[in-house]
């Protein structure tokens, strides 16, 4: 079953003197349970696409449905709902709350979806164990490594059982071995809870690791493979 798919996507910014078409033409499918990566150099439209799948950006032309809904006709707010209750994201700059314990910034998804206490504390400890974390629980971001961030960042993604997480270049403010640990981490999530995931990187330690790799450039999709 495909829980994205998009189709002839177009994404046009532009100025008095330039027209930049940062999504040109792009439809492509991604199945349930699958790891896609995303892949190309900077300004090559991979942010963008993430961003339009998201619900964050909207296109200029074309149309994307996630998890069976078309997101082009939605307003604002149904959109915010929607990707509450359906996607999960992970930022390269991992946009945790300041204020917040890893436990708290974890559940706050929760907390929005209303689930209850006891749904809430099974489901984060759950995580915590999962990404690795459990004894930093209670530790505030600034007390936390980049890599136990982006950690941190990873389980409140998938704390609300969405239908995707998109993951935008989620490694790039990683050493190297927390960039594998990391990207390893995701790959064990994919197979063991069947969770779709989008990533959009540069790094080829991701391309080595995702099951199907789409490289684009200029705004499309130049080229596929799958692993």
């Amino acid at each position: 079953m495909n829980v994205v798919e998009t189709k002839n996507l177009e994404k046009i910014y532009s100025d008095a003197d330039l027209e930049v078409r940062a999504v040109d033409g792009v439809s492509f499918d991604v199945k349930e349970g699958e790891f896609t990566a995303i892949v190309g150099p900077s300004g090559s439209g991979k942010t963008t696409l993430l961003n339009i799948i998201g619900g964050l950006d909207a296109p200029n032309q074309g149309s994307v449905k996630v998890a069976s809904k078309e997101l082009t006709g939605m307003s604002k707010s149904e959109l915010i709902d929607f990707r509450l209750q359906n996607i999960g994201f992970v930022f390269q700059s991992y946009n945790l709350i300041p204020v917040l314990t890893a436990y708290e910034n974890i559940e706050f998804v929760m907390l929005l979806q209303n689930r209850s206490f006891k749904e809430r504390k099974e489901r984060v400890e759950e995580l915590l164990e999962a990404v690795g974390i459990a004894e930093k629980s209670n530790k505030r971001p600034s007390q936390l490594s980049g890599g136990q961030q982006q950690r941190v960042a990873v389980a409140r993604a998938i704390v609300g059982e969405p239908a995707i997480v998109l993951a935008d270049e989620p490694t790039a403010n990683l050493d190297s071995k927390t960039s594998q640990a990391l990207v390893e981490l995701l790959r064990q999530l994919n197979e063991t809870h069947n969770i779709t995931i989008i990533c959009a990187t540069h790094d080829k330690l991701v391309k080595e690791y995702g099951r199907r790799i789409v490289n684009m450039l200029d705004g499309q999709i130049v080229s596929e493979e799958t692993h």
